[in-house]
């Protein structure tokens, strides 16, 4: 081998050596996602909501607002079970309403693949501190005898001496504190890892009867989550290992109970002071993250599990200028884009460009496919059915590749939405706002089909002028159905019979 040859050879192989580190993959990105409870996507004040949250502001302002992002229903159970699995809820048991009896069974089966399971899987240390919702499988007393006041289906023949069976630890979370569902369902205690925290039982006053600790303030329960999140990531900052901290909030979810600090602090109502707080727990998790200089390669994601409720006195905020749900029809509760059009923004500085805003058709059942694309990983045949990754919108706003997603109603009227069409197939809101079901005229419509693109208020029915595009809408939504998924793959199992049209409940 000639000198020039072999000289020009081994400063190639260098130069190779050199460039090995920058072609190491990028350390895997900490994961929180902050889901408050019952808000509205005009309740922000970046979107014009007269409640400031700064905080969220902030997270858009150095992050991605996606402005056409759903919940995958409009109540709370069904949307968790969603965001936690990449599954649509009404492919489970439960096909209406919400777990409201802490004795319903875990709605999430044992072995189902979540989130918070893939990440484990994946090298990360996993909690969840807030509100589960989901179901707890407790322990029973075996002498338990009903008493006046002390009624079964409340919580009181619960052996809180005992650890639960079944918590979020069973389902990907190395640890978790927090409470089983909302401010207003029983049993009001805290809940460590297995283990109720309990000092001294009593009668929870005001709301859903049953057990309250006599320690627990449900007008502390966002100052302990904020509390119990900071310590999380300074715990976690001081070790390689990457982390993930999903955290539900109570708030501003009924009973509006804003603490002592934030009361009377945006001049609109106690609810606004509600907000107020929710943003300030949204502060907390910042901070903590720049403290702990970690927040370059750590994605936050802020969303709410449905649009605002009627709790809220909507009439009354909206008569002082404030609309939480923005300009569009119908509340928590309805297929109407009220009912699960919500805030949705993804800060990651590391790869997200600053104050950017996507169009992107977006389903919340869309972050484990999201974070398995971001590591690289392939699902496996049973997961995230019904979810899409939005990292290629994540590295560039104008790509809004998702074409379809189903949305779901507290009746479980179903609604399914393909580019700017949506069908919804019941004839009024399958929810709480006028017309309720069974309110409707009797010649109504069977079915509403609206473009989105000129009707974002869902004012005019073009049922009758599309049958088409109806006949099309609803033969996709059926194969959805049919396939037990919404994306390319196996055909899977739901875990019922599903109707495209409302069935009685099964909890």
């Amino acid at each position: 081998m000639k000198k020039r040859t072999y000289k020009i050879l081994v400063t190639s192989i260098l130069a190779s050596l050199l460039l090995l580190p920058s072609l190491e993959a990028a350390p895997k990105p900490n994961i929180i996602v902050i889901y408050a409870d019952d808000m509205g996507i005009g309740d922000v004040s970046h979107a014009n909501g007269l409640a400031p949250t700064p905080h969220i502001d902030r997270m858009a302002k150095e992050g991605m607002r996606f402005t056409d992002a759903h919940s995958a229903s409009a109540v709370c159970t069904p949307s968790r079970y969603s965001i936690l699995t990449g599954r649509y809820s009404w492919r489970t048991r439960l096909t209406q309403h919400v777990f409201n009896n802490p004795d319903y069974a875990p709605l999430i089966e044992p072995n189902e693949p979540t989130v918070g399971q893939f990440l484990q899987d994946q090298g990360y240390y996993t909690g969840c501190v807030g509100k589960w919702h989901l179901g707890i499988k407790w322990q029973y007393q075996e002498d338990f005898k009903v008493s006046k006041g002390r009624e079964l289906k409340q919580g009181w023949d619960i052996d809180f001496s005992k650890p639960a069976l079944i918590t979020p630890t069973s389902h990907g979370f190395d640890t978790f504190w927090g409470i089983a569902a909302s401010l207003d369902m029983s049993p009001y205690v805290y809940i460590e890892n297995e283990t109720a925290v309990v000092t001294e039982l009593g009668i929870n006053k005001g709301g859903r009867r049953g057990p309250k600790d006599k320690a627990f303030k449900k007008n502390e329960c966002l100052m302990e989550f904020a509390k119990k999140s900071v310590a999380f990531i300074d715990e976690r900052a001081k070790e390689d290992k990457p982390f993930f901290l999903y955290l539900p909030l109570t708030s501003p979810h009924s009973p509006v109970v804003p603490s002592e600090a934030w009361l009377g602090k945006s001049g609109l109502s106690k609810y606004g002071d509600f907000l107020m707080e929710t943003d300030w727990v949204v502060g907390q998790v910042l901070g903590a993250l720049d403290k702990n200089n970690i927040a370059k390669n750590t994605i936050v994601i802020f969303s709410t599990d449905n649009g605002c409720s009627p709790s809220a006195r909507i009439p009354d905020l909206v008569s002082k200028g404030h609309k939480p749900n923005g300009e569009l029809r119908g509340h928590k509760a309805d297929a109407y884009e009220g009912g699960h059009r919500v805030p949705f923004i993804v800060r990651w500085p590391a790869l997200v460009k600053p104050d950017t805003v996507s169009a992107r058709l977006t389903c919340q059942t869309d972050l484990i496919s999201t974070f398995a694309e971001i590591l690289n990983v392939k699902l496996s045949e049973n997961s995230g059915v019904d979810s899409v990754s939005f990292l290629p919108s994540l590295k560039d706003p104008s790509d809004t590749q998702r074409t379809a997603i189903v949305n779901h109603s507290i009746n479980g009227s179903f609604a399914i939405r393909e580019g700017d069409w949506k069908l919804i197939l019941c004839k009024g809101s399958g929810g709480w706002s006028a017309p309720k079901p069974g309110d409707s005229p009797v010649d109504a419509p069977s079915v509403q089909l609206f473009n989105l693109a000129d009707d974002l208020a869902e004012a005019k029915n073009l049922q009758a002028e599309q049958p088409e595009r109806v006949k099309a809408l609803t033969e996709l939504l059926k194969s959805y159905v049919d396939q037990g998924r919404s994306t390319p793959g196996p055909v899977q199992k739901n875990a019922t019979e599903v109707s495209i049209y409302a069935l009685p409940n099964k909890r």
